[in-house]
């Protein structure tokens, strides 16, 4: 396969009715670049309060239904404690754009956890403006998350009543600028969207030379305007992520949490397809059922537990847990 990709040539493997030739590429690929570990993440979902409206996610402004949360500072710090003492490394710090958590909260936040623990820590708090991602930056924040959802700006901007494609880019460019290890992403089967529009999603990944791409299939939330929207294709999110694999051959690619709710068999199969991370929750009860960006059911937390249970798992796919 050539190394120089174009969106013609992407959209041309995507339509292919057998995928299996490029699984098994982007499977080589996976193994000769990032090797046969798979990175665990905890991810910590500290508050659903959310400025945006989002019509895909049930965490919206304008949902009504949503039980609104917000963990303090003291359960969030314990919580990360709690994740490095069951193994976790990296922990993921998740929340919709919440205004009450500001750059200054944040990085304290950030200073407090880097002091009692060892983790790296991803952000994922939504667009800021540069000079707050540069003060996160220096009180320690080693990643940050921020998914484009949709390289398309006509479909990004039916979706999204409260920004643009074009701000959402300009955030993620000064992610990378600024020396993050960048994260990007999007989902597959939105309204609109074309083979052609999977292949720019891709190739802007490529274009802000991310480091993580969360790849996954849309799923819609009954209390949403997209509610009556079918659920994107586990097999087109496989694609994809096999793709990135080959345009980012470096890259961190999770099985992503909507690929196994879409098909719970994909979420394995996936590493075999390019993937070489899997993200776990360690959000205290009762906050994890009230992270509802799409219906879910999760068990009860046990940090400790579920870091062994699936460090099992992995190694029963011939893999590395790390």
């Amino acid at each position: 396969m050539a190394h120089e990709w174009t969106a013609e040539k992407l959209a041309a493997l995507l339509a292919l009715p057998d995928f299996t030739e490029v699984y098994a590429r982007a499977d080589a690929v996976r193994h000769e670049t990032v090797g046969d570990v798979v990175h665990i993440r905890a991810i910590l979902e500290f508050s659903n309060h959310c400025r945006r409206q989002c019509r895909y996610c049930g965490l919206n402004s304008r949902n009504p239904h949503v039980t609104r949360y917000r963990m303090s500072e003291r359960e969030i710090v314990e919580s990360a404690e709690g994740a490095w003492k069951a193994g976790y490394r990296t922990l993921v710090m998740q929340s919709g754009e919440d205004p009450y958590f500001t750059a200054e909260r944040l990085g304290g936040l950030v200073r407090a956890i880097k002091e009692r623990t060892g983790l790296a820590l991803t952000i994922s708090c939504g667009e800021m403006p540069e000079a707050d991602y540069a003060y996160l930056r220096e009180c320690g924040a080693d990643r940050y998350l921020l998914k484009h959802e949709t390289a398309d700006p006509a479909i990004y901007a039916a979706l999204h009543p409260c920004g643009t494609l074009e701000a959402r880019v300009a955030c993620l460019r000064s992610l990378k600028r600024l020396g993050y290890e960048t994260g990007s992403g999007f989902m597959i089967g939105l309204p609109g969207q074309t083979v052609r529009t999977i292949t720019q999603d891709i190739l802007l990944l490529a274009d802000i030379g991310c480091d993580m791409a969360g790849i996954g299939p849309f799923i819609p939330h009954p209390d949403t305007p997209l509610k009556d929207v079918p659920e994107g294709s586990a097999e087109m999110a496989q694609r994809a992520v096999a793709l990135a694999r080959l345009v980012l051959p470096k890259a961190n690619l999770p099985a992503t949490t909507s690929l196994a709710v879409a098909d719970k068999e994909a979420r394995g199969q996936v590493f075999a397809r390019g993937a070489n991370v899997i993200m776990r929750k360690v959000t205290p009860d009762p906050y994890k059922g009230y992270y509802e960006i799409y219906p879910a059911a999760f068990p009860p937390t046990d940090v400790a537990r579920e870091r062994q249970e699936l460090e099992e798992q992995i190694a029963t796919l011939g893999r590395i847990p790390v």
